[in-house]
């Protein structure tokens, strides 16, 4: 079978995406199976021209919205390099972002389309401060879910809660699949180490949606109750410069450290203790699962997709969003009790060996993929 692993944001772009798609071809390379990866690069800005007209909606309701011409003009962007760039045809498309599916099944009407909605791009907007709830960018942005249903032949979410989240803006959410991400094992590899100070780690992209100010305030909490511990804050973001004014004026600037972006975070993370990222919203979360293969104990919060990986208590601990006391707490349980968090970490652990695993995942899609012939409806 040919396949096509159409993307939005290059493979290398931090993610739930990049931490699966490319390392997949490796399992899909066969005599039975071919897989290539599509993407549209950064430098590709206002060369599409196309007129866009969806079938379920009529998006120009919206168009007043600055918000809405970027997406419209990025989906005609994508549409030109696909024309541009495409020349093979393939058995099977499976997209990962909404524009990726839009443009693909236009450009390959006939080919069997599979989308997976990784996030939601209108919470995070709204989370971020960016978009109003109910306003023009939100009521267009969830509308192009009954879009993507309507051109996919499968419809797939990452996580059981994710599923539920879209299912009011469709018309079958029972067709909906789930599909968490995979990660390949091979590159994740528990050190075993011993911190006389106890090492926190977050990986996230510094946006107000993932919660950092609370876990800043949080380990200030720690502080004031005289726990030694580092933070280290791996990522990078528009809010970076405010946490860092915020480490400094909650005392814990010394304590904290500011890496940036860094491209293979899975290498040293192993070395740190506990990892622990207070997100307000999350579709799967794939830094959970990344963190449990580098056997590291879990602190996160119970939204989105993050429950669905850890159970509170077994493999990890769980809190509210926006709670920094409530975090602090959990917080000071792992750091307290390196037994207990040796526990966590090791369920953790366990738990996404079996479940996150790039081998089972890979499976269960051939599976799917096998349900879909080339130019047959699903």
């Amino acid at each position: 079978m040919n396949l096509l692993q159409a993307l939005f944001f290059p493979p290398e772009q931090p993610g739930g995406v990049s931490s699966m798609i490319p390392y997949l071809q490796e399992r899909f390379r066969s005599s039975r199976w071919e897989m290539d990866l599509f993407w549209l690069p950064k430098r590709i800005r206002n060369k599409g021209h196309e007129e866009v007209i969806f079938e379920t909606f009529d998006w120009t309701q919206f168009g007043e919205s600055p918000i809405v011409q970027k997406y419209i003009q990025t989906y005609r962007d994508y549409l030109w390099w696909t024309k541009l760039r495409m020349s093979k045809t393939y058995d099977l498309i499976h997209s990962h972002h909404p524009i990726a599916g839009l443009a693909m099944k236009k450009v390959f009407p006939d080919t069997p389309l599979i989308q997976t909605l990784h996030s939601s791009y209108e919470r995070e907007l709204i989370l971020n401060g960016a978009i109003s709830e109910g306003g023009l960018e939100h009521q267009f942005l969830v509308s192009l879910y009954r879009e993507l249903e309507h051109v996919s032949d499968r419809l797939m979410t990452v996580s059981q809660a994710f599923a539920e989240y879209v299912a009011p803006y469709i018309l079958d959410p029972s067709n909906i699949g789930v599909i968490p991400n995979g990660f390949d094992e091979k590159r994740f590899k528990p050190v075993p180490h011993d911190n006389a100070i106890p090492q926190l780690v977050t990986v996230t992209r510094l946006v107000p949606a993932k919660g950092i100010d609370t876990l800043l305030k949080a380990c200030a909490e720690l502080k004031n109750r005289g726990h030694e511990y580092v933070l280290h804050i791996i990522g990078d973001g528009p809010s970076r410069a405010d946490l860092e004014n915020m480490a400094k004026q909650l005392g814990i600037y010394n304590e904290t450290i500011f890496y940036g972006y860094t491209l293979h975070p899975e290498e040293f993370m192993p070395f740190f203790d506990i990892f622990v990222l207070p997100s307000r919203a999350e579709a799967f979360g794939s830094v959970f699962a990344e963190a449990a293969l580098s056997c590291l104990a879990l602190v996160g919060t119970n939204v989105g997709g993050i429950p669905e990986q850890i159970e509170d208590g077994v493999n990890g601990l769980l809190v509210s969003p926006d709670d920094e006391i409530a975090l602090a707490d959990a917080l000071e349980k792992v750091i307290s009790d390196p037994a207990y968090r040796y526990e966590l970490s090791r369920s953790a652990w366990d738990k996404a060996k079996n479940l996150y695993s790039l081998t089972r995942v890979a499976n269960e899609l051939k599976k799917t993929y096998l349900q879909y012939p080339s130019g047959t409806k699903g």
